[in-house]
């Protein structure tokens, strides 16, 4: 007999609940039976479905599981009215503005043996996806080090949040996930130069429980838009733009650099070959969509699990915490 399809809710109908929308109604298994959002739905993204006004209607809708795209302030509130109706969720990075917040969502997910995953988008891009999958199989070796650089213009519609909580959380929870390893300290800079109190620019240097050390540059206020993550290990480096959704190997050579003798003891380490790897490209929307979906048919092995966010709402805490104290932070026991 056919497996039956999961009835899934949307609480939240803004810039990003739309685009939960739209995957939610091409997901194979999945019917998006029921929608909510207390201001009314802006975008049309309901299609036909009645707009109810809380986390309660969805409930009585007799959902299975739901995503939640409400702005974070009301993460909580929201998460733990599932949480206590049994009602598995996906809800949107971050899992919480704080970490008392977070702790609290994720231990009621665990205590009532729910499925709860973040909404990290990143994650399910084709190049960061492929690049994890090359990592476990032991392409670089031992990690060294990894590099994030997440730059752009200022996106209007945010307005409660800075630089870091917006958009460096995607590059510490990415980080981690790559390496496989907790952040361990981090030490920040940030200023705001465009006249906003939130910060608008930051650069962070870390380390993570395992050793690698880590770099990462986010800012709303470059004329250009640049995401690239860089892992350097002991046979060479992989890059990942997910721009572009590229992924490129640079590998160690065999021999010695043919190169001048003066300069050879720079280089570090000898040129191999280079290889840009042809990716499917699937949207990482209905990739993170998908895996969500697989969780809650009893693969979990491609969520961000609350915990995990927890995780980097901790890092997050620690990189604003080090860049008001000028002062290195650490992580952990």
């Amino acid at each position: 007999m056919a497996e039956k399809n999961l009835r899934a809710g949307l609480i939240g109908l803004g810039m990003m609940g739309r685009h939960h929308a739209r995957n939610l109604h091409a997901l194979e298994g999945v019917d998006l039976v029921a929608v909510a959002d207390a201001q009314g739905d802006p975008h049309g993204a309901a299609q036909g479905l009645d707009v109810l006004p809380s986390a309660e209607a969805l409930i009585e809708a007799g959902i299975d599981y739901a995503v939640i795209a409400v702005p974070t302030a009301f993460h909580k509130d929201v998460a733990l009215t599932f949480a206590e109706a049994g009602v598995h969720c996906l809800v949107e990075k971050p899992l919480a503005f704080d970490i008392g917040e977070a702790e609290e969502i994720a231990g009621a997910f665990e205590d009532k043996g729910l499925v709860g995953a973040v909404g990290y988008i990143e994650r399910y891009n084709p190049a960061l996806q492929e690049m994890r999958k090359r990592l476990a199989d032991g392409q670089l070796g031992d990690i060294y080090q990894i590099v994030t650089r997440r730059q752009g213009g200022f996106p209007a519609r945010i307005a409660d949040v800075g630089v870091v909580k917006d958009l460096a959380t995607h590059d510490l929870d990415l980080t981690a996930w790559v390496a496989q390893s907790d952040f361990a300290q981090v030490a920040a800079t940030s200023t705001a130069r465009s006249g906003r109190s939130d910060e608008d620019m930051v650069s962070v240097t870390g380390r993570l429980a395992d050793g690698t050390i880590t770099n990462h540059l986010v800012n709303w206020l470059s004329p250009f838009k640049e995401r690239v993550t860089v892992v350097t290990g002991e046979k060479g480096a992989l890059i990942a733009d997910t721009v572009s959704a590229d992924l490129t190997y640079h590998a160690n050579g065999e021999n010695p650099t043919n190169i001048w003798e003066n300069m050879a003891s720079f280089r570090g380490v000898s040129e191999g070959d280079m290889v840009r790897y042809a990716l499917h490209r699937t949207e990482p929307l209905a990739l993170e969509h998908q895996a969500f979906r697989n969780a809650l048919r009893g693969d979990a092995s491609n969520i961000v699990t609350m915990r995990e966010g927890l995780n980097t709402v901790r890092a997050v805490e620690a990189v604003l915490e080090s860049a008001r104290t000028s002062r290195t932070v650490m992580l952990g026991a």
